[in-house]
Parts: structure tokens; C-alpha cells; sequence
């Protein structure tokens, strides 16, 4: 792992979180993801699962990890189960972590070679009433892959009939949707990262360059700060391809008088961070620019200072469309009866601001948490409205990455140059 050790009491911490809502004599089971192959012999890098990391910290292929609060045997209230490692696989892949290494990343003091598995296993399920199989239930989720879960879940309910099954996955949506203060300081190191990225290509940005040599320049930055790279497909959309909201070539050149919409986060330690900005490619908004940019940070503005504890994320969302209906009816690209005869489901400012403001932020860029209760301290959302003009060439998307506190929030990414006056003075240096 590139990232420097995290503190295994975030994991410890995670844990007790955990199984403080499960009920009484169960046991959860969370696994690794699949390596996932290309072709002939080639695979994807691998990228963990963010619900076993939640819990343990354990950043490597075929692990599981079972928990079971109510076990008699103390020594089985947390299994870590790991891939064996050998001589062969440390010549060809790098040795695997040894019981002692699980131990110092997850507070786990009991680690078993996963040739062990179905032994165990077997001895802590027979003394369990009920079982908690892990699956993705996100919202946004389409899956038609099997994945590793999946036929872990086959495999328990083929062997374990007569239990009775519950689901990980409600409890993992309200403890991970609110971050511990540990969890807090690995992303604030991911928004630190990703800041120098972002003031990297302020300097290196000039028209004729290209977009993927601006992607190039993020990553530079990136690994040279222990992140593993991008925490998502990275974004940067140069002129009219800002009105495509999922614009991932970055193969275009910078034209002066151009604006570059950059969505483009690091990870660090897993955790991610996310963050969008428009710079120009000169240096210097034309008055139409900066028109409707400013509009844009009117409404970022006003979303953040709406975004506290209390608030129901529906209602606020409401709340900041009636933001952006204000704008867009300033800059004359809406009217009055637009706005009257509207589609309550399908608002007049859906014409150019046609996405969601807010998302929660965590160990998945999308990450886990409740729409059903209220916003509470510790919460991580982003706050990313935008305006679009396909007949203009425009499009402008401002987004920072929020923390709830008691009385407000806490801002990761400000210092991100992100007002006009703050841009240009940037680029002028």
C-alpha cells in the first residue's frame, strides 16, 4: 500500500459501531472484492471493498472478515481470514500480510490463513441464531456482474438453511454515512493532496494545451503525495465539453478563451475526496464568464450555508433549486412563466442545472448514508451546483467537499482557489 499506515482504532472504532445495531447472537460476513480480469492474462489493478475496509482495514485481495459480538469464545468475536502467503507468491506478487501485520492494521487479534475458513466458520455459525449477509443496496447501484459477496451468500444460505438472514447493508448506511474524527483527518489528508493537484495545473494551464496532459499533471502530483491516484474517472472538459456531465476523453486541446471544467479528486488511504473548478484557459473570464459563474457560486454559496444539522436532504434540495430558479432567472435563461407553468417533478431550472447538488463523501466518492434522517455532525457531503449552455460553448460546475459540525460545517477543499478575483490573481503569478 502506497498510503501510510492508517490508525487501526479507526477500524476498532468502525467495529463497535458495527455491531452495537445488530442484534442479539448474529454474525456478519463482509469479503474482499474479485481481482477482475481484461483479457488473455491481464487484470484490473485491485481495488478493495469498501465495506471489509470500513471494518478492518484489510486492503487485500481474497480476505473475509466474520463478526459475531455475542460469541462465548472471545477469541471468535472477530475473525480476520487471510490469503496464505508463500514463496512462490512473494517472487511473482509481493508477500501477503502476516498475522502479526493484520493485527497492527485492523486491532484484530485473531487471524486465520483462509485454508481454515469452512472449519470456523462452521464452529461460530452453529452457535449463532442469525446471519448477516453483505450485498450492494446503494442507491445509484447496476450491477450485473456476480461478484465475490454474491457467492459468498450462495455458498452460506446453500450450508446454513435453517438460520435466519439479515442484512448488512441498513446498518452500514447509517454508520457509514457519519464520519469518526479519525475518519475526518484521512480525508482532510485526501483534500490536502488534491489542493496540490489543483494548484499544479493553475500553473501549467495555457491555451494549446491538451486536456490529458492536464490529467497527466494531476496524477504527477497525486502519487507524489502517497495517494494511489484519482479517487474517480477524472473530468476535464474543455469549452462546450462541460454540457457532457460525464466527459471522461480529456482528449481536446485548451483554446484560448475557453473555460476548463475540472472534476477531479485524489484518494488517500481509500478515502476520497471530490472536487470540481472552472478555470480559464488564459487566465481571464470574459464578462460572460464570470457572469454566470458567479451565479453559480451565488448558489454553491447559498447551498453550503443551508447544509447543516437538521435539515432533511430532500427539503434542502428543494430549497437549493429555489436558489438556482433565483439565478438563472437573472440571467434571463428562464422566465417567470416558465417558472409558473413548470412540472413540479421536472422543474423549470432542470433545463440547465439538470443534476443533484449534493452527494455523501466517504470511502466510495458516492458513498453510503440515509436520505430519511436528518443531516447530523460528522456527516461529509459535497455541494456541486452547475449551469449549463450547450449553445453558448458553457458550462460551469462548482463543488467542495462539506463537513457537518455542531453548528455548521467545515469547508476541506476551500483552499482551492474558487472566486474570480481568487483565479485570476492565481494564474497571474
Amino acid at each position: 500500500m502506497r498510503y501510510h499506515q492508517l490508525n487501526r482504532e479507526i477500524f476498532i472504532e468502525n467495529r463497535s459501531r458495527f455491531t452495537a445495531l445488530m442484534k442479539p447472537n448474529s454474525l456478519a460476513i463482509f469479503t474482499s472484492n474479485d481481482i477482475y480480469p481484461t483479457s488473455a492474462d491481464g487484470h484490473l489493478p485491485f481495488k478493495q471493498h469498501s465495506d471489509i475496509l470500513f471494518l478492518s482495514g484489510a486492503d487485500q485481495e481474497e480476505s473475509i472478515l466474520v463478526l459475531f459480538p455475542d460469541a462465548h469464545k472471545e477469541s471468535l468475536r472477530e475473525v480476520l481470514f487471510l490469503k496464505e502467503t508463500n514463496d512462490l507468491i512473494a517472487v511473482w506478487e509481493g508477500a501477503k500480510y502476516t498475522k502479526d501485520e493484520a493485527f497492527d492494521i485492523s486491532g484484530i487479534k485473531t487471524v486465520f490463513w483462509l485454508s481454515d475458513f469452512e472449519r470456523v466458520f462452521n464452529e461460530m455459525a452453529v452457535n449463532a441464531e442469525r446471519i448477516y449477509l453483505n450485498g450492494n443496496e446503494h442507491l445509484r447501484a447496476h450491477v450485473e456482474t456476480e461478484l465475490r459477496h454474491d457467492r459468498m451468500n450462495k455458498w452460506i444460505k446453500e450450508h446454513y438453511h435453517a438460520h435466519e438472514f439479515e442484512r448488512s447493508q441498513p446498518i452500514l448506511h447509517r454508520v457509514r454515512g457519519t464520519k469518526t474524527a479519525l475518519e475526518l483527518e484521512v480525508m482532510r489528508e485526501a483534500a490536502t493532496i488534491t489542493t496540490k493537484g489543483y494548484e499544479r495545473i493553475l500553473k501549467f494551464l495555457k491555451p494549446g494545451v491538451w486536456e490529458y496532459e492536464l490529467e497527466a499533471e494531476f496524477m504527477h502530483e497525486f502519487l507524489m503525495n502517497r495517494s494511489r491516484g484519482f479517487a474517480y474517472t477524472p473530468i476535464i472538459a474543455a469549452g462546450n465539453n462541460a454540457n457532457v456531465l460525464h466527459y471522461i476523453e480529456n482528449n481536446d486541446q485548451c483554446n484560448d478563451g475557453d473555460l476548463v471544467l475540472f472534476d477531479v479528486g485524489a484518494e488517500y488511504g481509500n478515502y476520497t475526496c471530490d472536487v470540481t473548478r472552472c478555470y480559464p484557459v488564459n487566465g481571464k473570464f470574459t464578462a460572460r464568464q464570470a457572469e454566470v459563474y458567479n451565479a453559480v457560486l451565488s448558489v454553491h454559496e447559498g447551498a453550503i450555508a443551508l447544509l447543516r444539522p437538521g435539515i432533511m436532504l430532500d427539503d434542502y434540495h428543494k430549497k437549493v433549486g429555489d436558489l438556482m430558479t433565483e439565478e438563472l432567472l437573472k440571467l434571463g435563461l428562464i422566465t417567470a412563466e416558465d417558472v409558473a407553468n413548470e412540472d413540479p417533478a421536472w422543474p423549470a431550472y432542470k433545463k440547465y442545472f439538470m443534476h443533484g447538488t449534493s452527494h455523501y463523501l466517504g470511502l466510495d466518492v458516492h458513498d453510503y448514508g440515509l436520505w430519511t434522517i436528518p443531516v447530523e455532525e460528522g456527516m461529509v457531503f459535497t455541494v456541486e451546483p452547475g449551469i449549463y449552455i450547450p449553445e453558448e460553448g458553457l458550462g460551469i460546475r462548482i463543488e467542495d467537499d462539506i463537513v457537518i459540525t455542531k453548528d455548521g460545517h467545515e469547508n476541506l477543499t476551500r483552499a482551492i482557489p474558487k472566486t474570480v478575483e481568487e483565479i485570476e490573481a492565481f494564474m497571474a503569478q
